[in-house]
């Protein structure tokens, strides 16, 4: 079916940072088929999965940013809630069907579902398409107060935490907030498990609305302001981690204590689940210096990169299944004892890694480069489809 074809300018930094973050995220996928662990003290093994944090909240800024600039431009119908809305339930009805199935290979969907990283996408988009007619600084103020507020909300509950939990509404509340697991039909372990929560990630989609304002400016405008929101964001996670006032736990070991790894480890090991306001800053502000430095940048490597950021969903829908499949051909390789473990419930609970099968962390980069050149050409094809608007699904994929 064809549809009308919209020209919308696009940004080539967003796109630029957007395709890094998505090569990035492909690391930390790779890592988990992988069987090396979520940091840790050793270096190495910290780096490779600390850097690939900053995914997420770029994920959810730019999401926001993009559906403003979409309000902003010569957009077509659907209005932007309408769209907003079928693209929000769309995540969530694949985050639960054939993303699932892609991360597992098995269909033990009575005892494994997980709500990730597009499940809450998708709500938070649905939730935005809400207050988008609202001023603009009222969406940004509501953002700002999710991500600078909600690491009051335990200290706030203290040890009624678990009694609300286990309440009528617990299920809700581990949504809204608190993540986890949630059982259904009366039955004593969990099967749905809530890995981000919409606190404060619709937030950071909000803010990332509001962001698309600055956007609309002239390059150096938009340049200069990124480049200052983003040190000033930096700025403000290291006096915040280094003071320990506020935003997430302590990193300076109690008096008696042994620290569990290496200062600077422990200084960068920020809270994720859910995002504390120090993650957030730590991730958040160098990825909006790196918007800024990048605006007018066009060399062969930032075009690269910005084709994977032009089709980010229809990527994260095909890179999935691609390192599962790739990581089932290395372990027939290299341990074929172990093919049975990548049937197992990932990411999040999967069986222990078999003895012997963790790749070493060349191969898991090597396995990583790989697949996304792999993916590298049929993203440029889907790009071109895409802007040539030859189907009328591409504007939701």
């Amino acid at each position: 079916m064809e549809s009308t074809r919209v020209s919308r300018p696009r940004i080539e930094s967003i796109d630029i940072v957007r395709g890094a973050v998505m090569v990035l995220m492909a690391l930390d996928h790779v890592r988990v088929f992988a069987g090396v662990p979520a940091g840790g003290p050793t270096a190495a093994v910290f780096l490779t999965r600390w850097v690939t944090h900053f995914c997420a909240p770029a994920f959810f800024l730019l999401a926001g940013t993009s559906a403003f600039l979409r309000g902003a431009g010569p957009v077509s119908a659907p209005s932007l809630p309408r769209w907003l809305v079928t693209r929000g339930a769309l995540l969530v009805l694949l985050e639960l069907t054939l993303i699932r199935f892609c991360w597992t290979f098995n269909m033990d969907v009575a005892h494994y579902v997980l709500a990730g990283v597009i499940w809450s996408l998708g709500w938070s988009m649905i939730l935005l398409a809400a207050v988008s007619r609202l001023p603009l600084g009222v969406i940004a103020t509501l953002g700002l107060v999710m991500i600078a507020g909600h690491d009051m909300i335990p200290g706030f509950l203290g040890e009624e935490r678990a009694a609300l939990l286990g309440r009528a509404w617990g299920p809700l509340l581990r949504v809204l907030y608190f993540g986890g697991g949630i059982a259904f039909r009366g039955g004593q372990e969990p099967s749905f498990f809530v890995l981000y929560s919409l606190v404060p990630w619709w937030g950071v989609m909000c803010a990332g609305f509001a962001f698309g304002k600055a956007m609309t400016r002239d390059q150096a405008e938009r340049r200069n302001w990124c480049v200052r929101a983003g040190v000033l964001a930096t700025a403000l996670f290291i006096a915040l981690r280094a003071t320990q006032l506020y935003g997430d736990r302590p990193w300076v070991p109690a008096p008696g204590e042994e620290p569990w790894a290496p200062g600077w480890i422990m200084f960068l090991s920020t809270t994720k689940y859910p995002a504390s306001l120090q993650f957030l800053l730590m991730t958040l502000g160098p990825t909006l210096i790196a918007i800024g430095v990048l605006e007018g940048v066009s060399t062969r490597f930032t075009r690269w990169l910005a084709v994977f950021g032009r089709v980010p969903m229809f990527y994260y829908l095909l890179h999935i299944p691609l390192i599962h499949l790739l990581a089932l051909v290395l372990a027939a390789i290299r341990t074929p004892q172990a093919v049975g473990w990548l049937f197992g419930n990932h990411p999040l609970l999967p069986p222990p890694v078999p003895d012997g099968y963790m790749w070493p962390l060349p191969l898991l980069y090597a396995a990583t480069i790989g697949a996304v050149q792999v993916l590298h050409p049929i993203c440029r094809w889907y790009d071109k489809a895409r802007a040539e608007r030859r189907w009328t699904w591409t504007a939701y994929i």
